[in-house]
């Protein structure tokens, strides 16, 4: 896969999970074969003015081979400030939101909301390309109520991105329905710059549907939640330990964050551990309510002894 000028071992990418992207589980997303890891998105407010929280999502790991930073906002002075901002400085390219369908973004004008503004998003990338050496890209759905593909490709050209990422769906879709691979191919073969693709891809036909495109990279995101091994198994690696790559997730974590903090933090990880392992609902709740990692761990390592993942590999190396 070469993007921005480099030339990566796979196309494999890991999708900027809000609430999960968390700088443990990039590392270990890394570690299994994600060439490039996306932090969570990141207000361009925010970091303007200093926000703990927001700081806290800027943490990375030397596991992490190429690291990008996705931002998000619709004020160009705010955008192209982010880009410098002391908490990406450790990052080696940006990315640019222009996909979020969450009604509390949209309504602010921001995420999928710029769509239906693309002398605005192009205007976005522009400022932010200017302000920067590193590579920027913009990641989109098709459109915003229905499939607007060639105009958003030809909008994210003209602002000067290095690629784009396409997630085949329209922000009035949400997550529901297939995704659309067909406008993730039109947007490849009209676009001069790389293009990755992005929407449900969870297991090897899936990989292989979105290869089908003829996209440069795959995006795995929902996919990789509760399995990040999923990046092993596609580059014909499987790992022979999950168990070891949960612990792993939480050591990482318990060096950056608060013990109190992470407690809570942690459960919804677990329970997708817990939903992969095809765990007892009696277990699910009990991860759902503990307050000890440790306990946590100790359940989920009990789980695991019952999930052979040797079984759920995939049988065909990377295309």
């Amino acid at each position: 896969m070469l993007i921005a000028g480099k030339n990566f071992k796979n196309n494999l990418l890991l999708a900027p999970l809000a609430g999960f992207s968390d700088v443990g589980f990039r590392a270990v997303c890394a570690l299994q074969g994600a060439e490039i890891t996306f932090s969570e998105m990141l207000s361009a407010q925010a970091l303007k003015y200093d926000s703990k929280k927001t700081k806290d999502m800027t943490i990375v790991h030397p596991y992490e081979k190429f690291k990008i930073a996705q931002i998000f906002g619709h004020d160009t002075v705010s955008m192209a400030e982010a880009v410098n901002n002391e908490a990406l400085s450790l990052f080696d390219g940006v990315d640019i939101n222009f996909g979020c369908p969450a009604p509390k973004i949209v309504k602010n004008g921001d995420g999928s909301a710029l769509l239906k503004d693309l002398t605005l998003l192009s205007k976005i990338i522009f400022e932010v390309k200017k302000s920067t050496t590193k590579p920027v890209s913009a990641k989109v759905r098709i459109g915003y109520d229905e499939n607007n593909i060639v105009n958003i490709v030809r909008a994210c050209e003209d602002g000067g991105a290095d690629f784009i990422t396409v997630h085949g769906r329209t922000k009035a879709q949400g997550y529901s329905g297939d995704v659309d691979l067909e406008a993730i191919a039109t947007a490849k073969s009209i676009s001069s710059i790389p293009v990755i693709g992005n929407g449900d891809v969870k297991d090897f036909a899936s990989y292989k549907k979105m290869l089908s495109t003829n996209i440069d990279g795959v995006m795995i995101g929902r996919g990789a939640i509760g399995k990040p091994w999923i990046f092993s198994e596609l580059s014909f690696n499987p790992t022979e330990n999950a168990f070891d790559l949960i612990k792993l997730h939480i050591d990482i974590l318990r060096e950056n964050y608060p013990e109190k903090w992470l407690s809570l933090y942690i459960r919804k990880h677990f329970l997708a551990y817990a939903n992969t392992f095809g765990a007892k609902s009696e277990t699910k709740k009990f991860l759902s309510t503990s307050q000890s990692i440790d306990e946590s761990l100790k359940i989920l390592k009990a789980e695991f002894k019952h999930f052979d993942i040797s079984k759920k590999s995939s049988k065909m190396p990377i295309g």
